[in-house]
């Protein structure tokens, strides 16, 4: 007897695994491994969603016209060209299913977010990883896979895991190097930490070629990953194939409204930004004083290099610290075994992860 089957590749999907929150026995939990607000969101942008309460009943509004336009506003874009979603994994997935089919491929560094070889392999495209200069995303590598049958790039900028970024200057010589039917898609999900002058979060490129598209999301610094919320900035044209195709009301009344007032509360950005500055840069003086190797970061998590000693080495050491209550994020899937990245989290939480560190690796 036949039975229903999946389209091919869907099999080859290993399903996304979200950081851990569960330390059993541990008498307090300290969550360092999903790269959120350590400050958690707005008090306005939680005043407007307790208030969309009252408005349970109502369908929203399915175009987010308020969001886009106050997006828009903020950061001096075309509200016409901002498509919303039930946060950018959604938009990045609609992407990959409006211009990636059976056969073709899409292109991302090794170590680059997991969720686009997933999308492309759900329509039965294959992924190809370009291999990283020194775990930072590398543009002539990249352009070395393309091919005839190469529908998509993607640039994480800043990366996650690695927390490395690419240069403007960089990322615009990848998208001269594409040809005009390769949609270059620049998830900027961490671009509110970056303070790099060398730094663009792809804005520019979308207003001046047809073919990128820059993603952001509002479950980082704005501290909303439980509404799930993202957005989408893109040419016209793609703009009006991502609205044909998702959902009617995918992004829900309560999400809207407390993304109103998370982006109309700019002075909270702000405080998280220089919350999350002094705090990595005090992960990262420990982390140095201890010989421990990481990445120099520009988001709000650090990925960390162990030695491979038993007791010492990245699963060990994971499993020692979520005995003691702190949860780090192993990086197995991402083709790092040997690391683990750690979110900068309340200062309870920073410390008592550098606290057990010290009892691991100090020399005194």
């Amino acid at each position: 007897m036949a039975l229903p089957q999946p389209r091919p590749g869907i099999m080859d999907i290993k399903p996304y695994k979200p950081g851990g929150s569960q330390a059993p026995g541990a008498q307090e939990i300290f969550k360092l491994s999903s790269n959120e607000s350590a400050l958690g969101a707005s008090p306005k942008a939680l005043e407007a969603y307790r208030a969309a309460a009252d408005s349970l009943f109502l369908y929203p509004d399915g175009a987010a016209t308020k969001l886009r336009e106050k997006i828009g506003e903020i950061h001096g874009l075309d509200p016409e060209r901002i498509v919303c979603g039930a946060g950018s994994d959604e938009l990045l997935q609609l992407l990959v299913r409006a211009y990636v089919g059976e056969g073709d491929n899409i292109i991302q560094s090794a170590h680059g977010f997991l969720v686009y070889a997933l999308a492309a392999k759900s329509c039965g495209a294959e992924p190809r990883f370009a291999p990283e200069k020194n775990l930072a995303g590398d543009v002539d590598a990249m352009l070395k896979l393309v091919d005839e049958r190469t529908r998509m790039v993607f640039i994480a900028n800043p990366n996650n895991p690695t927390g490395a970024y690419i240069p403007d200057a960089d990322i615009r010589r990848l998208r001269e190097n594409l040809r005009e039917d390769i949609i270059l898609v620049i998830d900027a999900a961490y671009a509110e930490f970056m303070e790099e002058a060398d730094y663009a979060d792809g804005a520019a490129l979308v207003d001046e070629h047809p073919n990128v598209v820059m993603t952001r999301t509002f479950s980082k610094i704005y501290g909303l990953a439980a509404l799930r919320l993202g957005w989408a900035y893109c040419p016209f044209a793609i703009a009006d194939v991502l609205n044909r195709i998702r959902g009617p009301f995918n992004v829900s009344m309560a999400a809207q409204e407390a993304g109103i007032a998370a982006v109309e509360d700019q002075d909270f950005v702000q405080e998280n930004l220089a919350y999350n500055r002094a705090e990595r840069d005090y992960l990262q003086q420990q982390l140095g004083g201890l010989g421990l190797d990481f990445v120099p970061s520009h988001g709000n998590f650090i990925l960390v290099k162990f030695p491979e000693e038993p007791g010492h080495n990245a699963d060990d050491v994971q499993s020692y610290l979520k005995a003691n209550g702190v949860i780090v994020r192993e990086m197995g899937a991402y083709g790092l075994p040997q690391y683990l990245r750690v979110s900068v989290g309340p200062k309870a939480g920073n410390r008592k992860f550098i606290e057990l560190l010290e009892k691991k690796f100090s020399r005194d």
